[in-house]
């Protein structure tokens, strides 16, 4: 999905049923890096932010929790 829809979906407060493929892509749009992946746990960063986000997918789909 392109993410300039996706970005305006989620902002209208839609975040069920995200591709995890498509989360991971508009936060590589907002230049976070995948740093590492362990099992379904894909942490990434960024070089401006100190903490880490932990992204998981269910079913191929990004957790709603974790969207928000």
């Amino acid at each position: 999905m392109d993410r300039r829809r996706l970005l305006l979906r989620l902002s209208r407060g839609d975040m069920h049923s995200v591709a995890f493929k498509d989360i991971v892509d508009l936060a590589e749009g907002f230049g976070f890096q995948v740093a590492r992946v362990r099992g379904s746990h894909h942490i990434v960063n960024h070089p401006g932010i100190h903490e880490m986000v932990n992204l998981q997918q269910l079913g191929g789909e990004a957790k709603p929790y974790q969207v928000r």
